[in-house]
This record gives structure tokens, C-alpha cells and sequence, in this order.
């Protein structure tokens, strides 16, 4: 027990004594812990729980304490260690932001809603950044919903950006792989960890409301006891009685739409309705008959009819004004049924019947509803460019890939090989032109012409090959549909333009007489008179060719002068080879006559690869030939000689 000395009194023994109240003996602690750290401090209470005034200071002191800033006298001072480093996850663990949100989503494929509000839930967790979408789950509602976008970190851009905490406050649109929620309101820690980072927060907004679901909300309706009519009786009297109409559906003004027969069937029994679809032979749909089973129609509905689930239940006799019945069929008239308009065009004779003695009608015409069809289009090719013939070019007009014209046959296998050659001169301005000749032949199998110039040696043009085979339409004939030169425009003295050139007809073969001889009532009189009297004019002139050619140089050139052009031709090439070539005729040659068939003179030709395509050997060869079928191969063998 602790002795207590009396006031006033000296310390001395037996100037002390025990206070009996006292119960609580223990020394008072002088060590402890703040904010972590250990420290120390001295005793302010004794023991007994007796308050010390040594060791209190006074109110002077703790103010010159405050004050006071501690400095260093025999040491340099110490840094203070940095704070600890805390990660993210700790520091923000279990510290997750939620804001209330909406979108609205379209719902294309309902009568009642044409849009639906769906509420959402959006975390945000401040450890990792991430965001995930929570849909609160709605009894009934028929739409999956919980977990609308899983945890993860939402991207903002297309820069690869992610959301932040930063972006999102209250009354803002945030677009979401697409989606656009709208958030309207946060719950206190949001909005208080925002405000600490020294974002304003916007007002919070009211949460949009689903029509759907606030239409469902409503009262359930009152319905009222159906009619005492006597549906009995209208049975036994209307029994297997029905109204028969004949009916086309035109849908001809909508794309890929067209004209349906059907078949409406009024059951007189309980006013039910029925449309049957009339199908025929090899028409590609599919074998449903019935396009409306049996059922009553509603004509006119009530007003709060819209609101009705007709996709669950069936109209009832409260939800319609006026249902189908006889007199709203007519022959004549349309009818819409579910909104499908169907044309009556006839009946049946029973349904005449009953509307002539139930409504007093007079009986029903048929009405002609059949398509009548539309007038021929007149096809007409377009204008003729003028590039190739006009036969060709209308073959694109005809089909997709044009197809080849079909040629005359029988004139082909008649008419082959069988030419017309004539002798032109240009008519020309020009002083060069007006001595140039020129051979124009028209093949008979294929109507075409073609136009060559014999080389002239320093005349200054290069001849052969003038026109290739075309035909030639007439000066002044449609372009559409021209006129082409034929053999009867072919006369001695004729003038034939050609693209523009112009050509006088100055000879003829003797062919061209024969053949227009024997085939007189094809052509005109004219153009045969004046090619006879042309032969009968002409003087005898040097030996012809089987074929009539024209000697293009009788009145210039003598066969002289053409075997000296042929040798200077010839002067650099290997055919100057007299002896073996003369050899070769003279075996042929037996009885020694100078001349040899044609077949074994150009197979001799074709032996030693002799040019006789050449124009200038060509002539040559003309002008050896006989008219008995055979050549005379001493001058021809002068050319290919030194």
C-alpha cells in the first residue's frame, strides 16, 4: 500500500499515511504507438492514478514548442524517406464506380411497340480501367438479359484509345461496340470520388420509361354478356349453303407482283369466310389451297382494338363494330380482306339466286377480266455505223452472241470459182492518175468485188492490191438498207464509185458476155448489147487464157518488154535457171509442139518453186496460154533465163 504524505507536513516518517480508497496500483505506461510508429513519453499520472505536475507543461511552453523549428547543431540533416509505393490494385481494390443507364432498342417485327427502353447498370473498376455492362434481370420479359457486355477494357476510338474514368459523368451519351447508352444518374460513391478528383458532376436525369411496359400496366377491360341471337336456328336454316365468288388479286404495281385468281367462299351458316387460291397446271407454287381458312372477318373495329393481342387471343364479339356478311359481297365491286384488295368478277348461279329473292338484285354479268394482250412492239435496228456489212451488224441486235449469217448454199457450190473481170480506168483531176488501169473483179458466189492495178514500171505507184474483197453499195442507197453494184452495172462505159473513187468501165473478158448470155433474164438488155458490140469493135489481138483475162499490156507492152521486167526482177534471186527448167518441158514435150498442159505446167512450176503468183509472171503466163488448155513454154522459159 502506497503512504501519502499530509499537505503541508514534511516528508518524514511518520508524517504519511495509507489512503484506503485506493484499489489501483499500477505503474503508468510511458511507451506507444501512433500512425504505426513506436515513441515514448513521460509519466503525467502516478501511481494510484495520482496526476503528476512535474512533468506537465505549461500553456507559455506548448506555444514556444509549436513555433519552434528544430535545427541540427553537430550533424548534417537527414533526408525524410519517401512514402511507400502502393499499386493500383491495392490502393483501388474493391473500389468500383456505377452509373444507371439506358438505349433504346428498335423492334421492327411488332404492332404494339415499335421501340423498347432496356435499362443497364455500367461498372466501371478503378483497379484495372475496366468496364463491364450489367442488364438487370425482369420477370417475364422474354429477353435474355444479366451480363450485357462482360469486364473488360472498352475501347473509345478507332486510335486505340480506352474509356477512363474521366469520361464518364451523369447526363452523357457513351457509345459501346455501337451501342449508345445514355447515363442518367451514379450512387454517392461515384459521385463522391468524381468530386474528389475535381470533376463537376452533372444533375442526374430521369430514367426513360418503356411504353410497352407502362402499357401493360393498364387495367384489364370489362366486357359486357354477348347477344341472345339465335345462332341455332341460322344453322339448320343456312346449312351447307354457301355463296360462291370469283375474285383476281392484281399486284401488278408492286415489284415482281402479278395477277392471282381466287376463290371466296361465304358460309351462310355462321357468316364465315374463306379464300381459296386457284392453281394451275405447271404454274411453280406450291400446293397450299387455302390462302384465309374459315373464320368470321371483322369489318370495322373498336377503338381500342389497337391495343388488342390479336397474335394470342381472337377477336371477340366486344372488339369488333361490324363483322362480314352477305351484303358487303357484290359482283363488280372489290372487297378488301385483311388487307387484300380481291376484284369480284362473277358467281355462281346459286349465289345469283340468293341475292335476286334475299336482296331483290337483278342477276349479276360476268365482267371480262382476261389480260388483254399488249401490242406487238415494231423492232427496229439502230442506225447502221458503217463498219463491216449491214447484215453483220444487225446480228448484235438479234441476240446476245451473235451468231453467223447463213449463206446461200446452193449459189455457193454454183457459183464457185466463177469470177467477172473488167478493165477501169480512173476518172481523177489529177494528171498522175488519169493513165492508171485497173482490173475489177466480182465473184458471183459472194457478191463481193475486188479492185487491182497491174504494176506499171516509173510510173510512181506501186500497184497490186487496190480494194480487198467488200461489197460496193450504190452512190445515193439508204445506209440502212443500200443498194449493192451487181453484174447488170457492170457496162462498157459505166461509171462506178467506189468510197469516193470513180471508175470507167473500158473492157471486159469474154467470160463476162457468156455468162450474162445465158443468164439474160437476170440482167439488163442494155448491159448485154453493149458488151456485144464492144467484142465486135475490138480488133484480133494476141492469144487469150482459158479464163479471158484482159491482156493489160496489149496496146503498151509486147511480150518483150514484160520478159526483160521479169528478168530484172528476178536478177538477185536463184530462178535464173534455164536449163533444168526447159529440160523438164521438153520431157513433157514429146511430140514437140512447144506447149504443155496446164496441170503439168504448174506442177513443173511447183516443182522449181516458181513465183507464178507473182502479177508480173502471171501476165506471162497469160499471155502464153492457148485456148485449147495448154501453154506455150519457150517464152516462158526466156524470163528464168540469163
Amino acid at each position: 500500500m502506497v503512504s501519502k504524505p499530509v499537505h503541508g507536513l514534511p516528508l518524514l516518517p511518520g508524517f504519511s499515511f495509507s489512503d484506503p480508497t485506493k484499489t489501483n496500483f499500477h505503474r503508468n505506461q510511458t511507451l506507444g504507438y501512433r500512425n504505426g510508429f513506436a515513441y515514448t513519453r513521460l509519466p503525467t499520472v502516478g501511481f494510484g492514478g495520482d496526476r503528476l505536475h512535474a512533468n506537465q507543461l505549461s500553456q507559455a511552453d506548448l506555444n514556444e514548442l509549436a513555433n519552434k523549428r528544430p535545427t541540427l547543431t553537430f550533424e548534417e540533416p537527414k533526408q525524410v524517406p519517401p512514402s511507400d509505393f502502393i499499386p493500383a490494385h491495392v490502393a483501388f481494390d474493391k473500389k468500383v464506380l456505377k452509373f444507371d443507364a439506358y438505349f433504346q432498342e428498335d423492334v421492327p417485327l411488332s404492332t404494339e411497340e415499335h421501340y423498347r427502353i432496356r435499362k443497364v447498370a455500367i461498372y466501371y473498376y478503378l483497379e484495372d480501367d475496366s468496364m463491364s455492362v450489367m442488364e438487370p434481370i425482369v420477370e417475364n420479359s422474354g429477353i435474355p438479359q444479366g451480363k450485357f457486355i462482360k469486364r473488360q477494357r472498352v475501347p473509345k476510338n478507332d486510335h486505340g484509345d480506352h474509356y477512363h474514368w474521366k469520361d464518364l459523368n451523369r447526363g452523357i451519351n457513351l457509345t459501346i461496340y455501337g451501342k449508345t447508352f445514355r447515363v442518367v444518374d451514379c450512387d454517392p460513391f461515384t459521385k463522391v470520388f468524381l468530386e474528389s478528383q475535381g470533376i463537376e458532376v452533372n444533375p442526374p436525369e430521369k430514367m426513360a420509361l418503356d411504353p410497352y411496359t407502362e402499357l401493360r400496366k393498364k387495367p384489364l377491360r370489362m366486357y359486357v354478356t354477348p347477344s341472345d341471337f339465335d345462332q341455332f336456328k341460322q344453322f339448320l336454316t343456312f346449312d351447307k349453303k354457301v355463296l360462291r365468288f370469283y375474285s383476281i388479286w392484281d399486284d401488278t404495281d408492286s415489284m415482281f407482283g402479278e395477277s392471282r385468281a381466287y376463290i371466296i367462299h361465304y358460309y351462310l351458316a355462321d357468316d364465315t369466310v374463306e379464300v381459296r387460291e386457284v392453281h394451275e397446271r405447271n404454274d411453280g407454287r406450291d400446293p397450299f389451297p387455302v390462302l384465309l381458312k374459315r373464320q368470321r372477318l371483322p369489318k370495322v373495329l373498336a377503338k381500342n382494338s389497337k391495343d388488342f393481342p390479336r397474335c394470342v387471343l381472337e377477336v371477340s364479339e366486344q372488339d369488333v363494330k361490324e363483322w362480314f356478311t352477305a351484303k358487303d359481297f357484290a359482283v363488280g365491286q372489290p372487297v378488301t380482306i385483311l388487307g387484300r384488295t380481291f376484284f369480284i368478277y362473277d358467281c355462281d348461279k346459286f349465289t345469283r339466286e340468293f341475292y335476286r329473292d334475299k336482296f331483290g338484285l337483278p342477276e349479276f354479268s360476268a365482267i371480262d377480266v382476261s389480260k388483254k394482250p399488249p401490242p406487238a412492239i415494231k423492232q427496229e435496228l439502230p442506225p447502221y455505223d458503217g463498219f463491216g456489212f449491214v447484215e453483220d451488224s444487225a446480228q448484235n441486235c438479234f441476240a446476245l452472241i451473235p451468231k453467223t449469217l447463213k449463206k446461200d448454199v446452193i449459189k455457193m457450190l454454183t457459183d464457185e470459182h466463177k469470177v467477172l473481170r473488167y478493165m477501169a480506168v480512173l476518172e481523177s483531176p489529177i494528171p498522175e492518175d488519169r493513165g492508171r488501169h485497173f482490173i475489177i473483179s466480182y465473184y458471183l458466189a459472194t457478191e463481193m468485188v475486188t479492185i487491182f492495178e497491174p504494176p506499171v514500171r516509173n510510173s510512181g505507184f506501186f500497184g497490186g492490191k487496190y480494194l480487198g474483197k467488200t461489197k460496193i453499195a450504190k452512190p445515193g442507197s439508204c445506209i440502212d438498207k443500200p443498194t449493192f453494184y451487181g453484174p447488170g452495172d457492170f457496162f462498157i462505159g459505166a461509171l462506178i464509185e467506189v468510197f469516193g473513187h470513180r471508175f470507167i468501165i473500158q473492157d471486159a473478158d469474154e467470160y463476162v458476155l457468156k455468162y450474162l448470155e445465158s443468164n439474160a433474164k437476170d440482167y439488163p438488155p442494155s448491159t448485154i448489147l453493149s458488151l456485144k458490140n464492144h467484142f465486135l469493135k475490138r480488133q484480133p489481138t494476141t492469144q487469150e487464157s482459158d479464163s479471158g483475162l484482159i491482156e493489160d499490156y496489149k496496146e503498151k507492152k509486147d511480150i518483150e518488154t514484160l520478159i526483160k521486167e521479169i528478168q530484172e526482177r528476178l536478177k538477185n534471186s536463184d530462178f535464173l535457171l534455164e536449163s533444168p527448167i526447159r529440160e523438164a518441158f521438153q520431157i513433157l514435150d514429146k511430140d514437140k509442139t512447144g506447149y504443155v498442159d496446164r496441170e503439168k505446167f504448174f506442177g513443173i512450176c511447183k516443182n522449181f518453186n516458181l513465183p507464178v503468183d507473182d502479177c508480173l509472171i502471171n501476165q506471162l503466163i497469160r499471155m502464153c496460154s492457148s485456148g485449147e488448155g495448154k501453154i506455150n513454154y519457150y517464152n516462158f522459159i526466156r524470163a528464168f533465163s540469163q
